[in-house]
């Protein structure tokens, strides 16, 4: 059985809980949840703008998996949670931008999409990522 590797940088938000940004095991790459926290200052950041909040959240699983010697190009699936269908469109708009724009062999992860209530009130989404890295 091979041993779990624990992945953290500071250029995500740190772990409020009991859990990890990152675990590597056997060539998989699960990114915990994030949220549109800014890893400088550990605020919530974007209060009501769904366009903002997704940028950030996605830059902080970026960050974890760069952190991690991995990229977005190595995501296979990414799970978005918002808390109301009516920001779908805008969170859509932004997660086309992003994964264009770190993606470039055009081969596009998968993509699940919920809808949710979310730990804290000023989230309108959170994002976690599973990568394939061997």
């Amino acid at each position: 059985m091979s041993s779990k590797d624990i992945v953290f940088t500071e250029n995500a938000p740190a772990p409020a809980h009991t859990f990890s940004q990152g675990v590597k095991k056997g060539g998989l790459f699960q990114v915990s949840g994030q949220g549109p926290m800014d890893p400088t200052t550990n605020q919530y950041i974007g209060d009501g703008d769904v366009r903002v909040q997704t940028r950030r959240t996605l830059e902080n699983i970026k960050a974890i998996l760069e952190a991690g010697g991995s990229s977005v190009e190595d995501v296979i699936m990414f799970r978005v949670y918002l808390t109301t269908r009516d920001d779908f469109g805008a969170m859509n708009d932004v997660y086309g931008e992003f994964i264009q724009e770190n993606v470039p062999s055009g081969q596009l992860p998968s993509r699940t999409t919920v809808f949710v209530d979310l730990p804290h009130e000023v989230m309108l989404v959170e994002i976690d990522a599973l990568a394939v890295t061997a």
